[in-house]
């Protein structure tokens, strides 16, 4: 009797595995296809296991062997071609699988803002795959419902605009060391100028700024981490395409192993960071923090990091090691590319450079300019917003529907993810005009909200309540570097650049952006 039991035991659980994995790879894709065709909305056929992602691999191999012309802005069939495709064949909104894992796309603003605009959760971040969670583990970018409330609420003061002023002369002391440096090489050279990849100098710059800001007098072991955090961030890249097995993560291949031993490392160095602020007496009679005037101390020095966790006002360490992950990713790839697409615009269109400049010695003179002065820069900040627009860092964001949902004249099930292609929505000719692929950033003469025909068809920073809480340190940052170089050198395109535009987690030049420096100054 016992044997039997245990036996038709063991036949059921097998038959319920072989039922999960039939619904989950065969029936809820061909269901799901269904629902969706009598809504009118298709997409490329599922393929068994993988879905669109050998489509989608296929596509973006072939896109990167290409080359567009310099002054064409138009990089949607190189950057996404699989969008671009589906787009053309089956309209503004499609059904595309990633994996087993269904996806909609949308394309509509008022789509877009409905999505990342409401407050009750309805539409949390996506999961991220294990090689992108190990990066950045459960910061602000992936957490959701209460950890979400709960760390935006103790994160946010570290970023109010008065802290960040505090941090401008860290980042004015990287940014002038770095151009000195530029300078001496320039006028060492019989011509005087300067050959150099700009997109490399500027990760390496943003690299030293983030790692000053956020830590202080830790900057040489904040550089380790920058390290390790950069070869995970790439290794999360390069398997961003690949089929995904659930649980093949923890299976002790060599590819496994070094991920584990990096965020490991990276880990560890994180925590004697973090101890070695808690034990210090450095910066206790600061008028911001008791533990210093960067990043991390204003976030340890927040009073209500202090409080029983209980009541749900405290990081624990693990969650401090995480959001000090997300300033890595947040502020080191995105603005060392937005730095590097307006490099390439300013150099493409030198009368926009000259104008900048003039509005810089108007305003900043040779003195290194600070939050003040930064904000009286009324066109380096419109020409970073159409940068933003016509090259945005973060190209593509997902979120999940938390529970049947309607979605403008859709019917989402639940568990369906929602991917909004972020340079699509920046060209819609629909709502930027029909030079929606051209740089001309007097659209943003009136602001953001007047630029389009839709108030929220800029979505660089993201909308709603997960608007991307370091935005106002990028911006700063970014315009800080921007008006000291003008001050200091002209600089053109390199006839050795290839316009090559590619997402790796961000969008990035693919062959890097080199140019001609030379300084303005003897």
């Amino acid at each position: 009797m016992d044997m039997l039991f245990w036996v038709t035991l063991v036949v059921l659980a097998l038959l319920t595995g072989i039922w999960k994995l039939f619904h989950n790879l065969v029936w809820r894709p061909h269901a799901l296809t269904r629902w969706f065709e009598k809504q009118g909305i298709t997409g490329p056929p599922y393929t068994f296991i993988s879905g669109s992602l050998e489509e989608i691999k296929g596509l973006m191999n072939l896109a990167s062997e290409t080359v567009l012309d310099t002054h064409s802005h138009d990089i949607i069939p190189r950057v996404m071609p699989h969008y671009y495709k589906w787009f053309s064949l089956h309209g503004e909104t499609f059904l595309y699988w990633f994996g087993t894992q269904p996806r909609i796309c949308i394309t509509e603003p008022e789509l877009a803002k409905e999505v990342l605009s409401i407050k009750f959760g309805f539409y949390p971040k996506s999961k991220a795959r294990p090689p992108l969670a190990a990066t950045l583990g459960k910061g602000l970018v992936f957490v959701n419902g209460l950890d979400w409330v709960r760390h935006r609420r103790i994160v946010s003061p570290a970023f109010n605009v008065d802290k960040i002023k505090v941090m401008t002369k860290r980042m004015a002391a990287c940014i002038l060391s770095v151009l000195d440096g530029w300078q001496e090489q320039a006028i060492q050279t019989e011509e005087k100028y300067k050959e150099m990849d700009i997109s490399e100098e500027f990760l390496q710059l943003t690299a030293d700024i983030l790692t000053q800001t956020a830590f202080g007098s830790s900057y040489m072991e904040g550089k380790e981490v920058f390290e390790v955090q950069k070869e995970l961030i790439q290794r999360a890249a390069a398997s961003l395409h690949d089929v995904f097995f659930p649980g093949c993560q923890y299976i002790p291949t060599s590819w496994n192993v070094q991920t584990w031993k990096l965020k490991r490392r990276a880990r560890n160095t994180l925590k004697r960071i973090i101890e070695k602020k808690l034990n210090s007496d450095d910066g206790r009679h600061s008028e911001y923090s008791s533990y210093g005037d960067d990043l991390l101390g204003f976030l340890l020095g927040i009073p209500m990091a202090k409080s029983s966790r209980k009541q749900g006002g405290q990081l624990d360490m693990d969650e401090i090691i995480d959001e000090c992950k997300t300033f890595f990713f947040g502020g080191h790839d995105t603005v060392s590319h937005l730095l590097s697409w307006t490099t390439l615009l300013l150099s493409l269109h030198n009368e926009w450079q000259e104008k900048l400049r003039e509005e810089v010695l108007r305003e900043c003179g040779m003195e290194i300019p600070d939050a003040d002065k930064l904000s009286k820069l009324k066109l380096v900040n419109m020409v970073l917003l159409e940068t933003l627009r016509l090259y945005p860092p973060v190209a593509i964001m997902t979120r999940m529907a938390s529970r049947d949902m309607k979605l403008g004249d859709i019917s989402i099930p639940k568990d369906i993810e929602i991917s909004i292609p972020v340079p699509m929505i920046h060209r819609n000719k629909k709502y930027w005009g029909e030079d929606a692929d051209e740089f001309k950033p007097m659209r943003f003469v009136d602001g953001i909200a007047r630029a389009a025909k839709h108030p929220n068809a800029l979505l660089a920073f993201s909308t709603g309540p997960r608007v991307c809480i370091g935005q106002t340190f990028a911006m700063i940052e970014t315009k800080m570097v921007i008006a000291m170089i003008l001050q200091r050198f002209t600089f053109t395109l390199s006839p050795q650049y290839k316009h090559s535009p590619i997402i790796k987690i961000t969008l990035q030049p693919q062959f890097g952006l080199p140019v001609i420096l030379q300084p303005l100054h003897g």
